[in-house]
C-alpha cells in the first residue's frame, strides 16, 4: 500500500520485513513454521531475549537500516533492544494541538479511515472483518454504526508511545486474548489478523468527541501492550501507554455525526493510500 505525507507527497515505506513475511504467510512451509512461533510462550521468551544487555548490540544496525532520526529522541545509552524500542521522544519533537475541537492523532503511524455501517465489512489488504469481530460485543459495535473507524498502523521504525486524544474520563479496560500475528500488510492475505491478535480497549467519555473507543492491538512475537495510565480522569496529549517490540496498531471508533476527518486523509483512504501522521497533529475536527 502506498503512503503519502500531509503535503500529498508519496513517501518511502521500509519493506525490509516483506521477504521473510511473504515466506511465512504465503507458503505452506512458511505457515507450518509460523504456527509455533505465534504461541504466547514464544512471545514471552522473545521478550526476555530482547530485554538482555546482549540484545543492545542489534540497536545500531536497526537505526541505520530503518533510517531513524535519533536527534528527535532522548540522548542516552540503551541497555537492551527493548529499552531502545520503547525510547522516549524529546518533549519538543511532538507538539500536541490543543485546539479543543481538533481531533488529534494518538501516535506516529500510517492512518487509514473507514465509514462504519451496521453491516460493514472492513478490508485491510484483502482481509475482511466486521466491528463485531473486532470487539466481540454486538451491542457496542451497533453503537458506532454510522460513525468512523480510524486505523493507525505503526511500523517498527515509528515512535511506539500513544496518547489520549481529548480530556475526559476513561472506562476500565477490556482485554481480548488472541494469537499474535504481524500487522504488516503481507500477513493480511492469509490471516484475519485483527480477530486473532491480543487487543485491549477503553471507552473514553471525551469533552469534544462523544464516547470514543480506543483500542490497542498487539503484533507478531512480542508486541506487548503496556497501558500504564489507568487514571479515570484523562487529559489530551498525556501518554496512555506504549508497545514493546513489534509493529502494532491503535484504533479509534467515533460515533455518528461527531467528527469530520480532514479531506486529504479521507481521499487517501478512498484511494487505498495510507497517510503518515505524527502524534498530536490535527487529523479532523468536531462537527
Amino acid at each position: 500500500m502506498e503512503c503519502k505525507n500531509r503535503k500529498g507527497e508519496i513517501i518511502k515505506i521500509n519493506t525490509s520485513q516483506s521477504g521473510i513475511l511473504s515466506f511465512f504467510y504465503n507458503t505452506a512451509v512458511g505457515r507450518c513454521v509460523l504456527k509455533p512461533l505465534v504461541q504466547p510462550w514464544v512471545s514471552k521468551l522473545g521478550g526476555k531475549v530482547l530485554s538482555t544487555r546482549l540484545s543492545s548490540l542489534a540497536v545500531p544496525s536497526f537505526i541505520k537500516n530503518n533510517g531513524i532520526d535519533m536527534t528527535e529522541y532522548e540522548d542516552r545509552r540503551y541497555l537492551s533492544y527493548n529499552d531502545f524500542f520503547t525510547r522516549r521522544i524529546k518533549k519538543d519533537a511532538r507538539l500536541i494541538d490543543m485546539t479543543p475541537n481538533h481531533l488529534i492523532a494518538p501516535c506516529d503511524s500510517k492512518l487509514t479511515v473507514y465509514g462504519i455501517k451496521e453491516d460493514s465489512r472492513f478490508f485491510v489488504k484483502n482481509t475482511e472483518y466486521s466491528l463485531n469481530d473486532l470487539l466481540k460485543d454486538e451491542q457496542l459495535a451497533k453503537r458506532y454504526s454510522g460513525g468512523v473507524l480510524l486505523l493507525f498502523r505503526l511500523s517498527v521504525d515509528d515512535y511506539h508511545h500513544y496518547c489520549f486524544i481529548d480530556n475526559g474520563i476513561q472506562s476500565e479496560p477490556v482485554r481480548l486474548k488472541g494469537v499474535f500475528h504481524t500487522v504488516n500488510p503481507l500477513a493480511n492475505d492469509v490471516y484475519p489478523i485483527y480477530r486473532e491478535n491480543t487487543r485491549e480497549y477503553n471507552l473514553l467519555e471525551s469533552e469534544h468527541f462523544g464516547t470514543v473507543l480506543m483500542m490497542e492491538v498487539g503484533a507478531l512475537m512480542v508486541g506487548k501492550i503496556r497501558n500504564t495510565n489507568r487514571d479515570a480522569k484523562i487529559e489530551r496529549g498525556v501518554e496512555k501507554g506504549y508497545f514493546e517490540f513489534g509493529g502494532s496498531t491503535v484504533i479509534l471508533c467515533l460515533e455518528r455525526d461527531i467528527v469530520i476527518v480532514d479531506d486529504d486523509i479521507w481521499q487517501n483512504s478512498l484511494d487505498g493510500i495510507e497517510t503518515a501522521v505524527n502524534q498530536g497533529e490535527r487529523i479532523g475536527k468536531a462537527v
